[in-house]
């Protein structure tokens, strides 16, 4: 139970630092989207996707290796070599960063002109470039202090990062959007760059205050076993490159959207202004609020990878397959209610953050997307974990082929348009989530309890999302306004999933134990009967 309540506290802490950074996230969307209009959101995510893909190069698969790596050592009580590790890893992240960031820098021209036709793009695109470099070397320290399987000083970092982020936004977009919505876009963009270096400054403040503890370990490790940097460097890269691919997936998608999307909703008919606009709607208004659920499980995979690998060094296959078990059950819990909810409230989430009912068509279909997004990255942890690391790859690779399909084909009909492109997204991760499914459970051996898993959170679930619909009518009927109706529904709607999934079974007493407050919240419940034996 104490490894197990390690592996959760971390979790814990990475999610809820995530969940502050999604929130911050959301919110500077929000009066962003306001001030630059459909779209400076649309030229800011043609530039983001570019952006992601490079960073996945330096950063998807080589901080997961590390943290891999020094786990697998601490865990053997190899201190020296673990310390050894952090070390070289920083030269190699320090090299990719600079040498992607100039990439980027030299290559925005051509970018913005040759792949998505809109020379505006450029601005944007050159802007985010040196976010690049100091985020690589910011996420080896994250890794290394995972590996450790000490979560606060990513967590700290992350909360840090996004503030100066929104604030580096807004001052920048505001003060260049008098020159043109370019410009704008580009003052966004260089949000990323201001909030790494914040983190970044934060994580070499945290080590400082800690190198003396961990000197002082690697001086009593007298194991002896020193890998060579050479042989560092080969198990990183043999780790951290299938990783890297599947990272890439997905911001090669973000960037195939931004070309194929906008390029088939204008032979459907539509203006490149147009195209642009609900282009900035799907990616900029409605995806970002499926991935605030998905914290947890983001949280939940980043937490596995470490807690899963000692798992399999100490060869403790029940371990294995508890933490798996766990992990997904907790993925199930969070995405689910998050899927019904927004469905049935896509319009009014969108009114109310975004005045903008239109972006609720895409976020009615792309909701769905976010239980099989929850599984996909869960499930991924777990294999990454077990060392596994090229299943996840292959199966991202097939949910991505069926989704530029679909993306092709339904965009280009005028009556679906955009919204093909989000029926394209959902299928993208259900094909992954179930594959991968299907992987760990002949992995790991794992037992699926679906009436547990599954079918009690969904019937929660579903209880939940036909009150908050009936609620959102009552209210307004009421004279309550919208957003004031939407804000009420969207808090009814927790209490309601919270109490029918503890009333149906579908939670039980050691998975709220293992919460913050737990054991007082099961106590409490305990006198009423709840909690028995």
């Amino acid at each position: 139970m104490e490894k197990k309540d390690s592996f959760l506290k971390g979790a814990l802490i990475l999610a809820a630092a995530g969940f502050v950074v999604k929130v911050l996230g959301a919110m500077y969307r929000i009066p962003l989207a306001r001030l630059i209009k459909d779209e400076g959101m649309g030229l800011y995510q043609m530039a983001y996707p570019i952006y992601l893909i490079l960073l996945s190069i330096s950063t998807a698969g080589l901080p997961t290796a590390i943290s891999k790596m020094v786990s697998e050592d601490v865990t053997l009580g190899r201190f020296k070599n673990a310390y050894r590790i952090f070390i070289v890893s920083m030269a190699v992240l320090a090299g990719v960063g600079i040498c992607l960031t100039l990439i980027l820098a030299f290559g925005a021209e051509w970018l913005a002109v040759e792949v998505y036709k809109n020379p505006k793009a450029f601005y944007p695109i050159i802007s985010i470039a040196p976010a690049i470099f100091f985020v690589s070397i910011m996420s080896c320290f994250r890794g290394f202090f995972q590996g450790l399987q000490d979560m606060t000083p990513s967590a700290i970092s992350q909360i840090v990062e996004q503030i100066g982020r929104v604030v580096a936004v807004f001052i920048l977009a505001d003060l260049l959007l008098p020159y043109g919505v370019e410009y704008a876009a580009a003052g966004a963009a260089f949000g990323p760059v201001v909030g790494a270096v914040a983190g970044l400054i934060v994580l070499i403040m945290v080590y400082y205050n800690r190198k003396r503890s961990l000197i002082k370990k690697v001086h009593l490790d007298e194991s002896g076993n020193l890998e060579g940097f050479a042989h560092i460097i080969n198990r990183l890269f043999w780790f951290a490159v299938p990783i890297t691919l599947g990272g890439l997936i997905s911001p090669i998608m973000s960037m195939a959207d931004a070309a194929i999307v906008s390029s088939r909703l204008q032979d459907a008919g539509f203006s490149v202004k147009r195209a642009t606009e609900l282009f900035g709607q799907l990616t900029g208004m409605a995806v970002p609020l499926i991935n605030l659920p998905v914290v947890v499980t983001t949280a939940l995979s980043a937490s596995l990878v470490p807690a899963i690998s000692e798992a399999v060094v100490l060869k403790n296959r029940s371990m294995v397959a508890e933490r798996a078990e766990t992990g997904m059950r907790m993925s199930v819990i969070f995405g689910l209610p998050s899927a019904v909810g927004m469905y049935v409230l896509a319009k009014p989430i969108t009114v109310l953050l975004y005045n903008n009912a239109e972006a609720g068509l895409s976020l009615e279909i792309l909701s769905w997307g976010v239980i099989f997004l929850a599984l996909t990255q869960t499930t991924t942890g777990i294999l990454q974990g077990i060392g596994k690391t090229m299943i996840p790859v292959k199966n991202m690779l097939i949910g991505a082929a069926i989704k530029i399909s679909i993306n092709y084909f339904l965009t280009g009909i005028p009556s679906i348009n955009i919204k093909g492109a989000a029926l394209g997204t959902v299928v993208g991760y259900l094909v992954p989530s179930i594959l991968n499914y299907m992987a760990v459970v002949s992995w790991t051996g794992l037992g699926i309890d679906l009436n547990y898993m599954v079918f009690k959170p969904a019937f929660a679930a579903g209880l939940m999302g036909a009150s908050v619909y009936l609620a959102h009518g009552k209210f307004m009927a009421f004279g309550i306004t919208q957003n004031k109706a939407t804000i009420l529904a969207i808090a009814l709607g927790a209490a309601i999933y919270a109490v029918a999934l503890i009333a149906f079974g579908g939670i039980k007493k050691k998975d709220l134990e293992l919460l913050p407050g737990g054991q007082r919240l099961v106590m409490l419940l305990s006198k009423f009967g709840v909690f028995r034996g």
